[in-house]
């Protein structure tokens, strides 16, 4: 396997992969021999994963959508007719606004998509998985879910929630061989960060190169986090290796000190 590790014989869904984060998990996975089914809300980032990765599999769906996630796992079945891994990676970055502004439907739809689709995927994912006597579930969270984070009072509340079903779905499945972690990572390069840099600059009459400084300082080693460093630590926990590690929320953050520079 490309990447040292071996999923061979295993098939996994992940949510939110047609770009960013999940994009790149997605393509590690592949690369460790697992089958793997996607499902993403844009149809031009779902096309062209699976143009480029013509041996993976994947639909249009909106994980806020519990008929659109029924139907993605239907046709999961039909594709594949197992699954052992899932990764709930769809998230939406939320509004950047102080809480007494932050619109009814902006704060909706953050948990809609952050907190029910994660919901409604392991519903769909459970009785699946435990047809394989065992398997992962891996929610991608936050490290905001470990301080909080001003002016992202949505996304926040959907992170720290994700992180507390992590402990609670560990504890029912755990006996079931079917392990439930999570991972927080800090800010990662690409699109997804420099919207939200974009964003915090233009509300707060700063340059984005001055708000790219802030949140560089908010962890101990000055620097982003690289997509495939997020893909590296989801391979490793899905893959035989990881095991006994279940419960856990593990940061990849370089050390955040401080979220709360947004200020300074």
């Amino acid at each position: 396997m490309k990447n040292g590790y071996d999923l061979v014989g295993k098939t996994a869904f992940i949510s939110g992969a047609g770009s960013g984060i999940g994009r790149t998990i997605a393509i590690s996975l592949l690369e460790a021999g697992a089958d793997v089914y996607i499902c993403d809300v844009h149809p031009e980032h779902l096309s062209r994963f699976l143009e480029e990765h013509p041996s993976a599999k994947g639909r249009l769906a909106d994980v806020g959508i519990s008929e659109e996630v029924e139907a993605a796992f239907s046709d999961l079945d039909r594709s594949y007719g197992q699954l052992d891994i899932l990764i709930n990676n769809a998230g939406v970055s939320g509004p950047v606004v102080p809480v007494e502004k932050i619109h009814k439907s902006d704060w909706n739809r953050t948990l809609n998509v952050n907190l029910n689709g994660p919901f409604h995927c392991t519903q769909q994912a459970v009785p699946r998985i435990r047809k394989m006597k065992g398997g992962t579930i891996l929610n991608i969270a936050s490290n905001a879910a470990f301080t909080g984070t001003p002016l992202r009072s949505a996304y926040v509340a959907s992170k720290w929630a994700m992180v507390g079903l992590t402990k609670t779905w560990a504890m029912e499945l755990g006996r079931e061989n079917i392990r439930v972690n999570a991972i927080c990572p800090g800010s990662v390069e690409g699109p997804r960060i420099d919207g939200v840099i974009q964003e915090d600059a233009d509300s707060r009459g700063l340059s984005t190169k001055e708000i790219r400084s802030l949140y560089q300082k908010q962890n101990s080693m000055g620097i982003f986090i690289q997509p495939e460093q997020i893909s590296a630590l989801a391979t490793f926990l899905c893959s035989d290796s990881a095991s006994m590690i279940s419960g856990q929320a593990i940061g990849i953050d370089g050390h955040t000190e401080s979220l709360g520079n947004w200020f300074d």
